[in-house]
């Protein structure tokens, strides 16, 4: 196509129209007639002068501010910041300083964000403002969401198509919170016959929850079913049929189906409000097929009125149990280590569980590419690994590189990671997140990080990684205090070591390390615990900030550009 301007006399403005005129007969105008007339106006400019930026979706600007308006409405201290109005956009300058940003976070996760950190006297000065910003950047990736090249910048500068990345992603793990089987036992009403409750944890919280639309789609006798949330709920009524499904005495499927386009996606708004869903969403959601807004009504019904039995017999129970990691720390382990993958930006990795994700051997190699770049002999890997041979065969592979990186993997085989052995796993997991810890901040040791620390801790000598004077946290706010002495407010700083204060101490310093812009996955009972991974590698976080390295400086320069798109 671009070839054909070779041979042509067009000016750049007509060449421009030609564009935009070829682009239509593709269905793309048809696309963009979904936006509202600004953004159309905005990429013809765009496309005419040559100064081409990025475009975001207003319809997801409207969603989202509502949603945030429902989600915060009894929140106090926000009167300044809500209610969003969705026409104008005040969204984004609303989340410029990082307060409104930090109570969505505590939204989704109340132990992410310890407001005691939090700078909100006004007017606040760049730097406090740079500080709101880094600790709510880093409390967003320890929600799950994946944050890559998001810095205070990002918001102070108004770059939009990035911000609404992170809202969406903030406001989908809320949404979906709900959409396991810790939270909600009865979703085992959904195996298929011939599945086993293993199978249900193997799906994402999208999946299961375009199976539960499925499930009462069945149960209502219709032949319909969707794959998706978009092209196949844009006609409502999918919709219609599950909410009569749902509650039929307060949503009549007859007299939706009886109307078509907007009237029908309003009606079916109308009866997801009756059920108790939160109120956010407009016909033109519906209509458009917005996969992003859709996802979130559809969750909002879910979580209002799941329609499925509540009692779990005593059997389901017991099967659930085995499959649900009983080991606290092992737990708190497993959620990290997830967290600290996701981190990486790997392209075309993002776990939800790490002993089931990591079975095929896939993510692991990614992993060990990306910790030492070239490691890999990508041709002697099963890139559809749909068999259980082909998934021994990567993971015998993850242990031979395993061991060429020197990890200690005495009595780990590549059987062990395809049968989910959580222990072994996590051994081996760890030492993968360990060595790139250590390798960001120039290819220390424990021994050299822990002279580091004991340089900075002002007076605190630690033996090793687990000793006790940890738990009071007063070595994280001097090692804090050695790096920027604006950060911690000593006056919160508690004396003492019973439970409430190591607590209070724990949770404070995290947030302090936050505002540094440290990405911290631990949590305060980590420290309580003396957890010496969890604390070794918020040392090493630390370390990182000190030393003027983030984990971002590892991406490869075209992978961050992807990565940013």
């Amino acid at each position: 196509f671009s070839s054909r301007r070779r041979h042509t006399r067009c000016s750049g403005v007509s060449w421009a129209r030609r564009c935009v005129q070829e682009t239509g007969t593709w269905g793309i105008y048809t696309y963009l007639s979904n936006f509202q007339l600004q953004t159309r106006m905005e990429l013809l400019t765009q496309l005419i002068t040559g100064e081409f930026k990025h475009t975001y979706s207003h319809e997801e600007v409207h969603a989202y501010s509502q949603l945030i308006n429902s989600m915060l409405k009894s929140e106090q201290g926000l009167e300044e910041y809500l209610p969003l109005d969705p026409d104008t956009e005040n969204i984004f300058e609303r989340l410029e300083d990082g307060v409104l940003l930090a109570h969505l976070i505590h939204k989704v996760n109340p132990d992410l964000i310890d407001f005691r950190a939090l700078n909100t006297k006004k007017p606040l000065s760049v730097f406090k403002q740079k500080e709101n910003l880094n600790l709510v950047i880093s409390a967003a990736k320890a929600t799950g969401a994946t944050i890559i090249s998001i810095f205070p910048e990002t918001f102070m500068k108004n770059i939009k198509h990035m911000i609404l990345g992170v809202i969406w992603q903030i406001l989908k793990i809320w949404v979906l919170s709900q959409l396991n089987l810790q939270s909600s036992p009865y979703l085992v009403r959904l195996l298929n016959p011939g599945e086993e409750i293993k199978d249900l944890f193997k799906l994402p919280p999208e999946k299961l929850l375009i199976r539960w639309f499925n499930y009462h789609l069945e149960q209502a006798g219709t032949a319909r079913r969707i794959k998706n949330l978009s092209e196949d709920v844009k006609d409502s009524e999918c919709y219609a049929i599950l909410l009569n499904q749902l509650c039929p005495s307060d949503c009549n499927k007859e007299e939706a189906l009886s109307l078509e386009g907007d009237k029908r996606a309003e009606k079916v708004i109308d009866y997801s409000k009756k059920i108790g869903a939160t109120s956010f969403t407009e016909p033109y959601h519906i209509t458009s097929g917005n996969p992003k807004v859709n996802l979130l009504f559809t969750a909002s019904i879910f979580n209002a009125c799941p329609g499925l039995e509540i009692t779990v017999t005593e059997e389901e129970h017991k099967e659930i149990s085995v499959v649900i990691d009983d080991d606290v720390e092992g737990s708190r382990e497993e959620r990290a280590f997830r967290m600290y993958i996701n981190s990486l930006g790997i392209e075309n990795v993002y776990v939800n569980n790490i002993h089931e994700d990591i079975k095929d051997g896939l993510v692991l190699l990614k992993v060990m590419e990306r910790v030492q770049p070239g490691i890999v002999n990508w041709k002697k890997v099963e890139q559809n690994p749909n068999n259980r041979f082909k998934q021994i065969t990567n993971c015998n592979m993850v242990v031979d590189i395993g061991k060429q990186m020197g990890f200690s993997l005495v009595g780990i085989g590549g059987i062990d990671i395809v049968d989910g052995n959580k222990k072994l796993n996590l051994a081996l997991v760890w030492q993968l997140v360990k060595k790139h810890t250590l390798q960001v901040i120039g290819g220390w040791n424990e021994e050299k990080l822990l002279q580091w620390v004991n340089e900075k801790s002002g007076g605190i000598k630690l033996k090793n990684f687990k000793d006790s004077q940890i738990k009071t946290s007063q070595v994280f706010f001097q090692i804090i205090d050695s790096i920027n002495k604006d950060v911690v407010d000593h006056s919160i700083v508690q004396n003492g070591d019973s439970d409430q204060i190591i607590q209070n101490n724990a949770k404070y310093a995290i947030s302090c390390a936050r505002k540094l812009g440290a990405t911290v996955f631990l949590l305060w009972e980590d420290i309580r615990d003396l957890n010496p991974k969890m604390i070794m590698a918020f040392m090493a976080a630390l370390a990182q900030i000190e030393k003027g390295v983030h984990l971002e400086t590892m991406l490869d320069p075209y992978e961050k550009e992807k990565k940013t798109e």
